[in-house]
């Protein structure tokens, strides 16, 4: 599994307008072949910064089959005239920690209780 992070740097004037638009485009992204998820995160103390994370299956299902695909013409008219500066887009693997609990699909930490 892979994770894309985007740091999304949308004009403040902008948040609702985007968040709308976002909403829409989601439904492109999870029509994808080897999308997995993914999460839309507001930052708290600076605003009009958002986080996108989406896992896919690869990085090229990421990189070739999404970004090459008709539907992310789409996915760019409806998002990318938000942004500025343009986006950083950066792709993540796990680094196996034993005592690491995992960001997504949360399976209760041993020091959790259980019912």
């Amino acid at each position: 599994m892979i994770l894309e992070i985007a740091m999304l740097p949308v004009r403040p004037d902008q948040s609702a307008a985007f968040e709308a638009a976002f909403a829409e485009a989601s439904a492109i992204i999870a029509s994808m072949p080897g999308y997995l998820g993914h999460s839309l995160q507001r930052c708290m103390e600076v605003p009009g910064r958002y986080a996108l994370l989406v896992r896919w299956q690869t990085l090229e299902r990421h990189t070739v089959g999404f970004r090459g695909s008709s539907e992310y013409q789409r996915w760019r008219a409806l998002l990318h005239h938000f942004y500025d500066p343009f986006p950083v887009v950066e792709h993540f693997m796990s680094v196996p920690l034993a005592a690491a609990t995992p960001l997504f699909d949360h399976e209760p930490h041993a020091s959790e209780s259980k019912p």
